[in-house]
C-alpha cells in the first residue's frame, strides 16, 4: 500500500521519471517509463533489478550495443492491418531501420547469452523474419526512396522519364536562348518549374511574342512564366510518365504491405520488447550517471545503506560543482524507527526524503546510489507525511491534515510498512502536540512498523532513548562555526541549537539572554549536554584523522621495506656469487701454499694415499667456492652515440634519460619486451632509442666509475617510491610522470602503486585513469578507501 495518492511527487519520484524519459531513445521506451510502478512482488523485483544490473555491465564494457532507431512501429502496423492500405516509402524506411535495430539486438545477446541470462530472456521473445528485411531492401534504398529496380515496369518508366526530360531541357534551352537574343526573355533569370511544368521567364511587355500558356507571374508583375506552345506535348508526355511512375510505386508498395501483413503479430510483439529494452537501457544509463548499484535485497523489512545519497540532489549539486553529503542509514528489528533531530536547515527532511525516494526507486526496479557493501530490505507499503497538506475544500488546517494522515497510518500500517513522518507533532501548541506525537509513536512502535521521523520535540528524543525498537539520530552541527554539516549520526539525539543560531545572526543580546531564562536551567543543561557531546565527537574524529595519517605513513614505509626486501631476495644469488668470486681469489693464494706443501711431501716420499686425500679435499673446497657463470654487469656510458631509425626485433636499445641498455626480444603494438641485464621489462617504444651492437657490447662488458647495472637497479629499488603526487601538474606533464612511474615499477617488480591526484572536478582523475588503460601490465585500478582519500587517490595493481 502507498499513501498518500501523490506519494511520487512527495518523495520526488516524478523527477526520476523525467530523467529516465530523457535517457530513452524512442517513444515506446518513454511509454514504459510512464508504466513504472512500485512493486511488492519480490520475484518480479529481483527480475527487474537483474535486468538493469546486466545492462549496466553492457554499458560499462563499452559493448557495441545498437542505440539508434528505436521507433514505435505501432502506427505502421495498425495501418498495414487495413486491407488495401499500403505503407509509404518513408514508413517502410522507418520500419526497415527499426527491424535492423531488432536484428542487431538479437545478434548481440545471442553471442553473450550466458553472461546476461535475464536480458537474454527478454530478447528471446523477439522474432524477426529475415525475409522481411530482404523484401524491403529489394524495394527501398538507403535514403528511403523507391529503387529503380523495384520492378521492370518502374525501371522502364524511369528510363523514359530521364530521356524525355533531357529532350525537353535541350529544346527549352534553345528556345530560351533565342528569346534572350531577341530581348524577350529576362536575362537575369533561368528556366524553371511552375505547377510541375518547365517554363521560361518572359518580360510582361513581350508576352504576345511568345505563344504558350502562362503559369505564373513575379511579385512585381514584370515577369511572366510561360510554357512555350511547342513544349506542351513534351511536358504532357513527361506528366503522363510521372503518373504512370506513381501508379507503379503504389502497386509495389501495396504488394510489399501485403507481404508484411502475415507477420504483424510477431512484429507487434517485437516492437513491444524493443521498447522494453530501450527502457531498461535508460535505467542502466541513469544508474551509471548517479553511481548507483544493485544492493542485495532481503525479502523482509530492513535497511543497511552505506553512503547513500539523494540522486536528484546529487545531479543538481554536480552542475554547481558542489558535493552532496552521503548518509549511513540503518533500520533493523532491534531499531525499527529512527527519530532524527537537529537544527533547522540541517538536513533532516532531506535525509527522510532520501530514505523514501531510494526505497521507492528500488522497489520500482531501479538501482540506487549508495556504496558497495550496502544491503536493502523489502516493504509491502510506504506511508509518507511531509509538507503542508491543508485543504480549503475539506476545511482542514495543516495540523488537522497531519492528524488525518496519522489516523490512516495507525489504521493501515503494519510490520511490513515503512512510515516517513516529517516534523512529527508540529503545527500546534508544542506541549500538547508533543504529547499526541509521543502517543502516536508509541502505537506505531507497538505495531512493529519501520520508519524515519524528524522532530524538534525533546519528549520524543527521550522516549526514543528509553524505548526498545526506536533509536535516536542527530544531524551533526559545527558548534564552533555554527554551521550545519548535513551528516547523520545514529545513536544520539541532536540539539536544535536555536539559542546559538539566534546569537550567531546577531539577535539582540538581551533577547537571547531573556530567552535563556525563560527556557529554564534544566532545558539549557540538556541542550548544553548535547552540545558538549557534539564537541567531543568532533575532537574524537580529529584524533582519528591524525591516527589515519600516521597509519598511512607507516604503510608507505612498510611498502618501501617490502620493495627493498623483494629486491634483496631477487638478487640473493648474485650476491652469493660475488662472495664466491672473492673466496676464489683467496683460494688461489692458499692453493699455491698447499701445492708447495704437497711437493715437499712428495720430495720427502710421503705416502701416496695421503697425497691423494689432500688433493681430493682441496678440489672439493675449490668446487664449493667456484661461482656459477654470471653475465658481466652492464654499465651504460652516457656518451654512447644513439642510432636513429625504426626499432625492430633483435635491435640493441637504450632507455631515454636512463643509463640502461638492452636487447629487444619482442614487439607488441606500442610496447617492446627488452632484456636489460638479467631482467625482462615491457617498455613503450617511444621511450627507446637504437644503439650499435658494438656500443651495446661495450656497455655490457665495461663499467664506469666502478658501478654496474645491478648497482643502478639496486639504487633505483632503494629510492623508488610506490606513491606519487601529481596534484597541480599539467596534463602533458602528468602523462610523462605516469609513464616513468609505471615503467620503473615494472622493471623493479613492484605490483602495488598509488597516484594522488585529488578530487576537484575529477578532470585529473579521468586523465590518469584513461592513460592507465593503455598499459597491458595494469591488472586493475580503484579508488582508495574513503578514510584515506577516496576518489582523490587511485590504487593500481600490476600483473
Amino acid at each position: 500500500m502507498l499513501y498518500p495518492k501523490n506519494i511520487e511527487t512527495k518523495v520526488g519520484f516524478d523527477k526520476i521519471r523525467q530523467f529516465l524519459k530523457e535517457k530513452c531513445s524512442g517513444e515506446l521506451g518513454r511509454q514504459f517509463v510512464d508504466k513504472v510502478r512500485f512493486t511488492n512482488n519480490y520475484s518480479l523485483l529481483e527480475k527487474l533489478l537483474n535486468q538493469t544490473e546486466e545492462f549496466v555491465k553492457v554499458l560499462q564494457l563499452d559493448q557495441n550495443f545498437p542505440d539508434n532507431h528505436y521507433n514505435d512501429l505501432t502506427p505502421f502496423l495498425q495501418k498495414a492491418e487495413i486491407e488495401g492500405a499500403f505503407l509509404t516509402e518513408e514508413e517502410f524506411y522507418e520500419l526497415r531501420l527499426t527491424l535492423g535495430t531488432l536484428q542487431a539486438c538479437i545478434h548481440f545477446f545471442t553471442e553473450i547469452e550466458e553472461e546476461l541470462p535475464t536480458l537474454s530472456e527478454v530478447i528471446l521473445q523477439i522474432e524477426v523474419n529475415p525475409n522481411l528485411l530482404y523484401d524491403i531492401d529489394k524495394v527501398i534504398d538507403e535514403n528511403g526512396k523507391m529503387k529503380d529496380t523495384a520492378s521492370p515496369e518502374l525501371n522502364a518508366i524511369r528510363h523514359s522519364l530521364i530521356s524525355e526530360k533531357s529532350r525537353l531541357r535541350r529544346r527549352l534551352d534553345s528556345i530560351f536562348k533565342s528569346l534572350k537574343n531577341q530581348g524577350f526573355a529576362a536575362e537575369e533569370l533561368n528556366p524553371t518549374i511552375r505547377e510541375g511544368r518547365m517554363v521560361i521567364p518572359v518580360y510582361a511587355e513581350h508576352k504576345r511574342h511568345v505563344k504558350g500558356l502562362v503559369h505564373d507571374a513575379s511579385s512585381t508583375g514584370q515577369t511572366l512564366y510561360i510554357e512555350p506552345e511547342e513544349l506542351l506535348n513534351l511536358n504532357n508526355e513527361i506528366k503522363d510518365l510521372q503518373i504512370r511512375e506513381r501508379r507503379e510505386i503504389v502497386k509495389i508498395l501495396t504488394k510489399l504491405t501485403n507481404t508484411l501483413r502475415p507477420h504483424l503479430e510477431s512484429l507487434s510483439k517485437a516492437n513491444y520488447y524493443l521498447g522494453m529494452l530501450d527502457f531498461i537501457r535508460a535505467k542502466a544509463r541513469f544508474a551509471l550517471e548517479t553511481e548507483a548499484i544493485r544492493p542485495p535485497v532481503i525479502e523482509e523489512p530492513f535497511i543497511d545503506w552505506r553512503k547513500a545519497f539523494h540522486p536528484v540532489l546529487q545531479l543538481s549539486f554536480r552542475a554547481q560543482n558542489r558535493k552532496v553529503v552521503a548518509q549511513d542509514i540503518y533500520l533493523s528489528q532491534e531499531n525499527r524507527i529512527l527519530v532524527i533531530s537537529g537544527p533547522n536547515a540541517g538536513g533532516k527532511s532531506v535525509t527522510l526524503k532520501t530514505v523514501g525516494l531510494l526505497q521507492y526507486m528500488l522497489q520500482c526496479g531501479l538501482l540506487v546510489p549508495m556504496q558497495e557493501g550496502s544491503k536493502a530490505g523489502f516493504f509491502q507499503g510506504v506511508f509518507m507525511d511531509i509538507g503542508d497538506e491543508q485543504s480549503l475544500e475539506d476545511d482542514l488546517s495543516t495540523y488537522s491534515s497531519h492528524l488525518t494522515n496519522m489516523k490512516f497510518f495507525l489504521r493501515h500500517a503494519n510490520a511490513q510498512s515503512l512510515c516517513l513522518i516529517d516534523e512529527f507533532g508540529g503545527g500546534t501548541e508544542p506541549e500538547l502536540g508533543g504529547a499526541i506525537a509521543e502517543s502516536i509513536l508509541e502505537e506505531l512502535n507497538a505495531k512493529k512498523v519501520y520508519g524515519v521521523i524528524t522532530t524538534h520535540y525533546a519528549n520524543l528524543k527521550f522516549y526514543a532513548e528509553r524505548m526498545e525498537g526506536i533509536t535516536n539520530g542527530a544531524m551533526r552541527y559545527d558548534v564552533e562555526n555554527l554551521k550545519p554539516l548535513y551528516e547523520l549520526h545514529i545513536g544520539k539525539p541532536g540539539s536544535s541549537f536555536a539559542l546559538e543560531i539566534a546569537q550567531n545572526i546577531r539577535l539582540p543580546r538581551q533577547v537571547v539572554a531573556r530567552a535563556r531564562k525563560k527556557v529554564g536551567k534544566k532545558k539549557i543543561n540538556v541542550e548544553q549536554l548535547l552540545n558538549d557531546l557534539e564537541i567531543e565527537k568532533s575532537k574524537l574524529e580529529e584524533k582519528n584523522q591524525q591516527l589515519l595519517l600516521k597509519e598511512r605513513a607507516m604503510t608507505q614505509e612498510l611498502e618501501k621495506y617490502k620493495s627493498i626486501q623483494e629486491y634483496l631476495d631477487a638478487n640473493k644469488k648474485k650476491i652469493l656469487n660475488e662472495a664466491k668470486i672473492e673466496a676464489q681469489r683467496l683460494l688461489q693464494g692458499a692453493n699455491q701454499q698447499i701445492e708447495s706443501a704437497i711437493r715437499s711431501i712428495k720430495e720427502n716420499k710421503a705416502e701416496k694415499e695421503e697425497t691423494k686425500r689432500i688433493r681430493k679435499e682441496l678440489e672439493g673446497f675449490k668446487q664449493s667456492v667456484t661461482p656459477e657463470k654470471v653475465e658481466a654487469p652492464v654499465e651504460p656510458d652516457d656518451e654512447y652515440k644513439v642510432v636513429g631509425g625504426t626499432i625492430k626485433l633483435g635491435d640493441y636499445v637504450k632507455i631515454k634519460d636512463q643509463n640502461a641498455y638492452g636487447e629487444v626480444l619482442s614487439i607488441s603494438g606500442k610496447d617492446a619486451l627488452v632484456m636489460i641485464g638479467s631482467l625482462k621489462s615491457n617498455i613503450k617504444l617511444n621511450r627507446l632509442v637504437k644503439v650499435t651492437r658494438k656500443e651495446f657490447r661495450k656497455a655490457s662488458t665495461t663499467g664506469k666509475s666502478g658501478h654496474s647495472a645491478g648497482a643502478t637497479m639496486a639504487d633505483k629499488m632503494v629510492h623508488f617510491n610506490p606513491s606519487i603526487d601529481i596534484r597541480g601538474k599539467r596534463a602533458e606533464e602528468v602523462l610523462s610522470m605516469i609513464d616513468d612511474f609505471i615503467d620503473s615499477a615494472i622493471m623493479l617488480s613492484v605490483t602495488h602503486l598509488k597516484i594522488l591526484h585529488g578530487k576537484g572536478n575529477g578532470i585529473l582523475r579521468e586523465v590518469v585513469r584513461n592513460h592507465l588503460r593503455n598499459f597491458k601490465e595494469v591488472k586493475y585500478f580503484e579508488d582508495e578507501h574513503a578514510d584515506r582519500g577516496g576518489a582523490g587517490v587511485t590504487l593500481i595493481t600490476l600483473k
